[in-house]
């Protein structure tokens, strides 16, 4: 029997029938040295920081009135009647703030903008 790719070139290394001693023969693997790369479950998809859930807050203060807050919601924010905006507007003024609407960083961004624009008191965008 020949050696094996990985033991032609090391000194010492060989069948045991090569070294001329008797018992069962072995063949050595070589060992690949250098980085390995393990895989991890995903737990969050890709460009999470720019998606996921990011939430637009608008908070309560003494200068804006609920028609203008109910208004403003319904103008800005995709599919929030009028209706919807008064009860925002009522969340906001018992709770001291609301979550208005969340989801990627990029729609948040613009919402809260068009918000702040339009004079509401804004919370900083939250991550959630």
């Amino acid at each position: 029997m020949s050696p094996t790719t990985e033991q032609a070139g090391r000194p010492g290394r060989g069948t045991a029938e090569q070294a001329g001693t008797a018992g069962p023969r072995t063949v050595e693997k070589a060992r690949t040295a250098g980085p390995r790369t393990v895989e991890q479950a995903r737990t969050a998809g890709p460009g999470d920081a720019l998606g996921g859930d990011w939430r637009v807050i608008v908070r309560n203060d003494d200068h804006n009135t609920f028609d203008h807050v109910a208004r403003t919601l319904a103008r800005v924010i995709p599919g929030v009647t009028l209706d919807q905006g008064y009860g925002f507007a009522e969340r906001i003024h018992n709770g001291g703030l609301a979550i208005v609407w969340s989801g990627h960083l990029e729609a948040a961004e613009h919402y809260w903008e068009m918000l702040r624009g339009a004079g509401l008191t804004m919370a900083p965008l939250e991550q959630g």
